[in-house]
């Protein structure tokens, strides 16, 4: 089975992919040659250069034929597309028929009192930090806004449907401050 996982930076959520799915190939992309250079520096260590290969590309416009992947996961980067929709449509174009999907993104809670301490941690508490231990306090209101900006589980499953992606669903994790969504093609 080959897995392309999309928006990859070092890699990670691949690494966990091949430990527990044992994959035969997982192809990575990512915009950023920086997060790259970690993500090849990390294949190299453990030793997976058969197994995991990492391209730069931009997610919205995937250099990869149609079909040509039996899963792709996405996490924590849908969010930053430009046009959700044309990525969502990218993926399904490169994903093999009957292959799955799987993206995890930061989604805002709807219960008290999570959501209440969610949102002055977003609000209050993020910039405040941003502004106190980083340079680019830009990237921290980023990931708020951003956040923000992103469709709710329903209207984001309800994106993947239009896009072409079935059986569509989402599960809540940590108190609903993160979700897993996954389809099929």
């Amino acid at each position: 089975k080959s897995i392309l996982d999309v928006a990859t930076g070092t890699g990670d959520f691949a690494f966990e992919a091949i430990k527990i799915l044992k994959p035969g190939q997982v192809t990575g992309v990512d915009i950023s040659e920086g997060m790259l250079d970690v993500a090849r520096k990390k294949i190299r260590e453990r030793n997976l250069e058969q197994i995991f290969t990492v391209h730069s590309g931009d997610s919205e416009k995937l250099n990869f034929p149609d079909n040509s992947f039996d899963a792709i996961t996405v996490a924590f980067g849908v969010r930053n597309y430009q046009d959700l929709e044309a990525g969502l449509s990218e993926m399904f174009r490169v994903l093999s028929p009957g292959g799955m999907i799987v993206i995890l993104e930061f989604s805002k809670p709807r219960r008290f009192p999570i959501k209440q301490l969610y949102n002055m941690y977003f609000t209050y508490l993020t910039p405040f930090f941003g502004k106190l231990f980083s340079k680019d306090k830009r990237a921290y209101s980023y990931l708020t806004e951003s956040v923000e900006a992103f469709p709710d589980r329903e209207n984001f499953t309800g994106l993947m449907n239009k896009v072409g992606y079935t059986h569509t669903k989402y599960e809540s994790l940590t108190f609903g401050i993160s979700s897993i969504y996954t389809g099929v093609k």
